[in-house]
């Protein structure tokens, strides 16, 4: 997919460790950026020093076939002309592939000393759409032609199975019967009786058991042992009272 005409966002968050062009006040820094005729500035960082802050987006239109930007730093004076700070590349190749990057990239001076850094933070929206289309057929090796890709069959079931359905199973049957509707039972409701009717009282059979019969009496003779004394008493022998002495 190509990059001509797509936007690219790009918010300059500030400078780190500038190199420093004053003696006695503290430096002014602003940040330019160039892509092929597009051209950007920050304001003016007042008394930023050596660590600005901007915080400050644009965007920039892609060209194809172009994938760096030119940064440069300077500082801002009002009687004489601007001191330059430093310069430097930004690369596109990871924000064009990952949709974003918010790396530092480091500035040299003139002489190609290090200046300090620049921090960028870039989006692009249309990261990992470059892919190459899918062809509807494909040659085999056989011979043949593959289907075209449907990436919605992926997740959609196939109906019936390959290989058919397996053969029902008695043991696999549910035990009750399910009163939810299935192709054998489509009606279970009209069919099972609810609610069930009461249990029915289930008579056991008695057993006799040995001490529940009578037994034998026992006879014993009809004279009472030892027998009973004749009532009234006989009397004593002799006279009653006895006589005196």
């Amino acid at each position: 997919m190509s990059i001509q005409g797509q936007l690219l966002e790009v918010t300059v968050v500030g400078c780190s460790k500038l190199k420093d062009t004053e003696w006695i006040s503290r430096q002014d820094p602003y940040v330019c950026l160039e892509y092929a005729t597009t051209k950007f500035r920050t304001r003016t960082c007042t008394d930023g020093g050596r660590n600005p802050c901007f915080q400050e987006k644009t965007t920039i239109p892609l060209i194809e076939g172009l994938r760096e930007i030119t940064v440069g730093v300077w500082n801002s004076n009002t009687l004489t002309f601007d001191d330059f700070i430093g310069s430097g590349r930004v690369q596109l190749q990871k924000v064009l592939s990952e949709g974003y990057d918010d790396s530092s990239w480091s500035l040299q001076s003139k002489s190609g000393k290090f200046a300090g850094e620049v921090k960028l933070i870039m989006h692009y929206a249309n990261a990992g759409k470059a892919q190459k289309p899918w062809k509807a057929e494909a040659p085999t090796s056989y011979g043949q032609t593959a289907p075209a890709y449907n990436p919605a069959a992926r997740y959609a079931p196939s109906y019936p199975p390959i290989g058919g359905y397996p053969a029902a199973s008695p043991y696999t049957a549910a035990y009750p019967p399910s009163l939810y509707p299935s192709p054998a039972n489509p009606a279970p409701y009209q069919t099972a009786a609810y609610p069930p009717p009461p249990m029915q009282p289930q008579a056991y059979p008695t057993t006799a058991y040995p001490h529940t019969q009578a037994y034998p009496q026992a006879t014993y003779p009809s004279q009472p042992y030892p027998p009973p004394p004749s009532y009234p008493p006989a009397p004593y022998p002799g006279v009653y009272p006895p006589p005196p002495y």
